[in-house]
């Protein structure tokens, strides 16, 4: 199925399943609207799944992991080294993530998509589409078939996650100069000031975020992205973490299969997904609000309203990973709940 098939066969959610997954909740004894923004989450939810019978109790988080040739720009303080050995943690069970989706009972699907060394683990997915990007400092991040490619790899990976059981995923990413690329994509999707956009990452002197700064726009005047064309910013000033991120939007919204978005880079990949299919902003379940100044502007961008704020930037899909055991607090009361006929009390009425 090529990209233009995917964006043309996605479908609205379900109207149908979501009215009686709202009456269902109005039904329950409690006060109406009780759980808030969870409640509207899980209407949501049967509109993506098609159903009013949710079930959310096989879960998965897919981190994809690609290296970012700017870091030759002194852009991170951390070396391309460090993403083969958090790979290939993720691929042990030993990352961060994985001991926080192991509380959330989700498994971790480490993808491959673009890490420069060769990555070793029987968990890892091998998918990768280069050896990270070019350095977008000198020259376009890949090619535009590559972007198309790796769009490909995260629409795979979306419907094989759905064809394997899994009810729900959380999106996630590793990459050494990710935030930079990601500073890169939104500043281009938003025709934003590069200053209000790029943040200190995961630890930048404010010597280092100045350099950030330049680098992210040189390479924006230089290469000259187009606003209204995703594939050509991701293929320009991208990464392959991103455009796999926004592939496993576009798969998700296809077959049917929740999404939860996690920071900064994971809410630029979703913007991406929905300048080329609209339609996709309704699939969108934001998790967590990030530290990332570039955080605020990607929300508001995607109309979406994040559960947590913790104040979060840690990425590989933590915050996402932490909206599973709320989102199963509520999908236990929706599916188990008494409603007000079993507990012999008045319904509530909805004020006018």
């Amino acid at each position: 199925m090529t990209l233009e098939q995917v964006l043309e066969r996605i479908p609205p959610l379900d109207a149908e399943a979501m009215a009686q997954a709202k009456q269902h909740w109005d039904a329950l004894a409690k006060p109406l609207h009780g759980l808030g923004d969870l409640e509207d989450i899980l209407i949501r939810i049967a509109g993506i799944c098609r159903t009013p019978r949710i079930d959310l109790r096989n879960k998965a988080v897919v981190v994809m992991c690609a290296d970012n040739g700017v870091v030759a720009e002194e852009i991170s303080q951390s070396g391309q080294d460090v993403t083969q050995i958090i790979t290939e943690n993720l691929s042990k069970g030993t990352s961060t993530v994985c001991h926080m989706a192991r509380a959330a009972g989700a498994d971790v699907i480490p993808v491959d998509i673009g890490v420069a060394s060769d990555i070793h683990g029987s968990g890892v997915v091998h998918r990768k589409i280069a050896r990270g990007t070019h350095n977008f400092a000198k020259q376009p991040a890949m090619s535009r078939d590559q972007a198309v490619q790796a769009i490909g790899v995260g629409i795979e990976t979306a419907l094989l996650c759905r064809q394997h059981g899994y009810d729900v995923v959380a999106t996630g990413e590793m990459g050494i100069g990710n935030t930079t690329s990601t500073a890169a994509v939104t500043a281009a999707l938003l025709h934003a000031p590069v200053e209000l956009v790029t943040g200190r990452g995961s630890g930048l002197t404010s010597e280092g975020l100045q350099r950030k700064i330049q680098v992210v726009t040189r390479a924006l005047e230089q290469w000259q992205p187009n606003q209204h064309d995703p594939i050509d910013i991701l293929s320009k000033v991208g990464g392959y973490d991103l455009c796999g991120l926004t592939g496993l939007f576009l798969g998700g919204a296809l077959c049917g299969l929740p999404m939860i978005i996690d920071g900064v880079i994971a809410s630029a990949a979703a913007l991406c997904a929905v300048r080329l299919c609209p339609t996709v902003r309704d699939y969108l379940i934001a998790s967590h609000h990030t530290a990332e100044p570039a955080g605020v502007l990607l929300e508001q961008a995607l109309d979406v309203k994040p559960i947590i704020d913790a104040h979060m930037a840690l990425g590989e899909g933590t915050g996402a990973v932490l909206l599973f055991g709320m989102l199963d607090a509520a999908a236990s009361l929706y599916t188990n709940g008494n409603t007000f006929d079993d507990s012999n009390i008045e319904a509530y009425q909805p004020l006018s």
